[in-house]
C-alpha cells in the first residue's frame, strides 16, 4: 500500500533566500551646487578680506599664515557646498586672489584713518577705491605679490580637498 504524503510547504523566506542578497540601487553621488558653491565664496571672500585688513592693522603688518587663512576659508566654503565640479578650483583662486587684495586695500585704508584721526568712511569717502589702490601700487613689494600667490594656491588645493 501506497500513501500520499505531502510534502511541507517552503518556508516564506527560503526562496528568498536561495536566491541571493536583493540588490538594490546604489545612491547617487553627492554632486553639490555650484551656484551656492560660488556663492558660499564669494561671501567667505568678503569675511576674509575684512579679516584679513583688520589683522594686518592689529599687528601692523602682513603675515603668511593669515594669507593661507583665506585662501582656506574660501576653498572650503566652495568645495563643501559646491562639489567636485572642476571650475570651482578656478573660481575660489580668483576669489581668494581678490579677497587678499581687497584686504590689503582695507589695511590700507585703516591705517590712513588711524594715521588721520578720522573714521573709515571719511578715507574711503575721500581717496576712493582707486586711490587706495594707487597707494598699494606705489607701496607694493615683492611680498606683497607672494601673499597673492598662497592664498590662490592654497584656495585651490583646498577646493579640491574638500571637495572629495
Amino acid at each position: 500500500m501506497s500513501q500520499h504524503i505531502q510534502p511541507p510547504a517552503p518556508e516564506s523566506g527560503a526562496a528568498e533566500a536561495a536566491a541571493g542578497p536583493v540588490a538594490y540601487p546604489a545612491e547617487p553621488a553627492r554632486t553639490g551646487n555650484i551656484g551656492l558653491g560660488i556663492a558660499a565664496a564669494v561671501v567667505a571672500a568678503l569675511v576674509a578680506a575684512a579679516a584679513y585688513g583688520g589683522i594686518m592693522n592689529a599687528i601692523d603688518r602682513q603675515v603668511g599664515y593669515a594669507a593661507v587663512g583665506v585662501g582656506l576659508l574660501i576653498g572650503f566654503a566652495a568645495g563643501k557646498l559646491g562639489g567636485k565640479n572642476p571650475v570651482l578650483p578656478v573660481v575660489a583662486t580668483l576669489l581668494s586672489l581678490g579677497a587678499v587684495y581687497l584686504g590689503q586695500l582695507f589695511f590700507i585704508a585703516l591705517a590712513l584713518a588711524d594715521y588721520g584721526n578720522v573714521g573709515l568712511g571719511e578715507v574711503l569717502d575721500k581717496a576712493g577705491v582707486g586711490g587706495l589702490n594707487d597707494i598699494w601700487q606705489e607701496g607694493a613689494d615683492a611680498m606683497d605679490y607672494v601673499f597673492l600667490a598662497i592664498g590662490g594656491f592654497v584656495a585651490f588645493g583646498t577646493t579640491k580637498k574638500a571637495s572629495d
